[in-house]
């Protein structure tokens, strides 16, 4: 099989990124592009002995990389964010084609977060401090210390950017990484490969290895030479990689999604509400933050429903690479399944699709209608299960302990967005509902420097700002004697 593929005339390597060197494996697996359900490339397959050679070459580059100086890995960073911008039009183009996301959002926003996502933990990495302690005489030193070997494994929806989250602060910790990219969507890691090392990364810093979840994936996950793991995805994924990693004590670090709530209460900017509302539609509904649990106050039910059909009517389906297209097609043909599985129970047990409700037959292939479902039963999967497609539910409530019930009826905890025009209110619900983040009168705001993450089965620890340094290191507290004391006990 070749090595390569072309891909919208960029050229990718489909082997494997092992310790400096491309990796070949005698089994492949097929890349299909979800615009058109053809094939992108023969990738190679991963297992056991390629993740082995993979943890071994970041094992062997682990004390070099872990001994330069802050400055010295800043630098090497800040010049793999630079070699991502220069090739940031390869990147969205090859990303587009891969996984079926807006290229407009990829040229605009996703793959200049790429290069932020090295840069920001980098530039914080040289700051990285806390200010020495004194107890009893003595000096407290807090530190963060390189840990280890570093799993990464992502998903589909946006595999560039969720990758990189993770890649970066565990590189500016001192770590290397194994990275292990979806299946569905492999190849923009293969152009990372590539770029960190023209940029200068020393030989088995960052490894890549592509494969299957029950082989490559799983292989990784039990290594004993992996000392911190963080994954994205599913929670069913989750408990395997859990109970893979336990016997070896490894640091977990879990995003696995949500089913979270727009609230909207009567004294809400309805206009703002609505448009809320149709953003959620953003990448099919392949996002991980969407709040696709409409709640919204009875006395303005109708007319808050009547705004968002009317907004949504005017949603622009289509193929990603399309300027005009506002939301694309689903990734692969068994999520397609999926969706549309979640859809038709709940149209059997008396939902009504006000929008959508179906495949969209004039496009054909993955591509899914935007949905509003009502008259869902409370409790049912489709408002308590993540679908993780373009599909929105809408139930009311009278009051406020009531909308704080309902969004909090799902064992997720990711994220809620609330729509109120009284700051009072505000503050006390967004106080009592369960989320790593609520957003108040807007959506998907965010600084690298918060902390994220999700409450419940949405994850577990947080990353982000400091908070990455804190999972991605061992933080070390030395105490120094006062100056001059030669030992006992200082009271």
């Amino acid at each position: 099989m070749p090595d390569t593929t072309t891909v919208e005339g960029v050229a990718v390597d489909t082997r494997h990124w092992i310790g400096g060197r491309r990796v070949a494996s005698a089994s492949t697996f097929t890349d299909v592009s979800p615009i058109d359900e053809q094939p992108l490339g023969e990738v190679s397959a991963g297992g056991p002995a390629e993740v082995d050679a993979a943890v071994s070459a970041a094992q062997a580059a682990f004390p070099a990389w872990a001994a330069l100086s802050r400055d010295e890995r800043a630098d090497l960073l800040h010049r793999v964010a630079d070699g991502i911008d220069a090739r940031a039009e390869e990147l969205a183009v090859v990303e587009t084609r891969d996984n079926g996301s807006l290229l407009r959002s990829h040229r605009r926003s996703v793959m200049p977060r790429v290069g932020m996502n090295f840069r920001y933990f980098a530039d914080l990495l040289r700051d990285l401090s806390h200010p020495d302690r004194e107890i009893r005489g003595h000096r407290e030193r807090i530190t963060w210390d390189p840990a280890g070997v570093t799993a990464v494994i992502t998903p589909w929806n946006a595999p560039l950017m969720l990758a990189t989250w993770r890649i970066g602060p565990a590189l500016a910790a001192g770590n290397t990484v194994v990275a292990k990219p979806p299946e569905w969507a492999p190849l923009t890691a293969s152009l990372l490969a590539d770029i960190t090392a023209e940029a200068g990364l020393p030989p088995g810093v960052l490894n890549v290895v592509q494969g299957l979840g029950p082989q490559a994936g799983a292989a990784l996950s039990a290594h004993p030479g992996v000392r911190r793991l963080s994954f994205t995805g599913s929670v069913p994924t989750a408990g395997l990689i859990a109970a893979a990693a336990a016997p070896h004590v490894v640091p977990l670090s879990f995003e696995l999604g949500g089913k979270s709530p727009l609230v909207v209460f009567a004294d809400a900017d309805l206009d703002l509400a609505v448009r809320l509302a149709v953003e959620q539609f953003d990448n099919a509904g392949q996002v991980c933050l969407g709040a696709f649990r409409m709640l919204v106050q009875e006395s303005v039910a109708d007319e808050f429903l009547g705004a968002v059909l009317e907004r949504a009517r005017g949603i622009v389906q289509g193929d990603p690479r399309d300027e005009a297209t506002d939301i694309s097609c689903l990734v692969s043909r068994p999520h397609f399944t999926r969706v549309d599985g979640f859809v038709q129970r709940a149209l059997a047990t008396g939902a009504k699709a006000v929008l959508g409700g179906g495949p969209n037959t004039e496009l054909g292939g993955l591509f899914y209608r935007p949905t509003i479902l009502t008259e869902v039963v409370p409790g049912s999967e489709i408002v308590t299960e993540e679908v993780f497609g373009p599909v929105l539910t809408m139930q009311t409530f009278r009051t406020e302990d009531d909308a704080v019930a309902m969004a909090n009826d799902t064992r997720f905890g990711l994220a809620a967005t609330l729509v109120t025009g009284d700051p009072g209110r505000a503050e006390r619900v967004s106080s009592r509902v369960s989320a790593g983040t609520v957003w108040v009168n807007c959506f998907f705001v965010r600084d690298l420097g918060a902390p994220f993450g999700g409450n419940g089965h949405s994850g577990i620890g947080r990353e982000g700002g400091v908070h990455s340094f804190d999972f991605y290191c061992d933080i070390k507290n030395t105490v120094f004697a006062p100056t001059g004391w030669t030992g006992g006990t200082k009271e």
